[in-house]
């Protein structure tokens, strides 16, 4: 076995052990804070799912890509106002830059891949920890079909151009169903 290969044995070793540590913690506050956080995530996710089902209905995809701009972030900034918690989407492959992922989130991100190439449902990947910025949790996001539509490999070109308009610096296309489109990110605060 060659080096390389054996760094990342020992990286996906270590991954999995310090998830499944992680996830088996079962003290009463860490069980209402993940609960806390599946709560929000679920609202997050259902809030901007309606809103980009009406979008595309209303006016296509191009009416779409103004919901992630302009709504995803109020949702966000609502939801964060409202528990007091940071409320956010990251990514590996972002297409807004102030959604970048710091090296926690990258680091969960890329634990997330790789639960995903050993053949894990993403559905189920979440992942949390009490760090020095309080407690964190992430929430994978699945690719769907409607992901594709301004998500995917093969994009029309009235999106296309929307997507520069709105995202010069835009990473976030080459999707296919099935991939992990990003994460839901939380911090609650101490």
């Amino acid at each position: 076995m060659n080096g390389i290969k054996l760094i990342r044995l020992i990286t996906t070793l270590l991954l999995t052990l310090l998830s499944s540590s992680v996830l088996s913690e079962t003290a009463p506050e860490v069980d209402s804070r993940v609960s806390q956080s599946r709560m929000v995530v679920e609202a997050f996710g259902s809030k901007l799912i309606g809103e980009l089902k009406q979008a595309l209905g209303d006016g296509g995809p191009v009416t779409a890509i103004n919901v992630c701009n302009i709504e995803a972030p109020k949702i966000a900034t609502g939801l964060s106002e409202k528990y007091n918690w940071s409320i956010g989407r990251t990514a590996l492959k972002t297409r807004n830059p102030d959604n970048n992922p710091d090296a926690w989130e990258k680091n969960v991100l890329q634990m997330f891949e790789q639960r995903k190439q050993q053949g894990e449902a993403i559905a189920k990947f979440e992942y949390y920890e009490e760090t020095k910025q309080g407690f964190r949790y992430m929430k994978a996001i699945p690719t769907k079909g409607l992901c594709l539509t301004c998500h995917g490999e093969s994009l029309t070109e009235p999106v296309k151009t929307a997507l520069l308009k709105h995202y010069p610096d835009d990473r976030a296309t080459g999707f296919n169903v099935g991939d992990i489109r990003g994460a839901f990110t939380i911090i609650q605060k101490n």
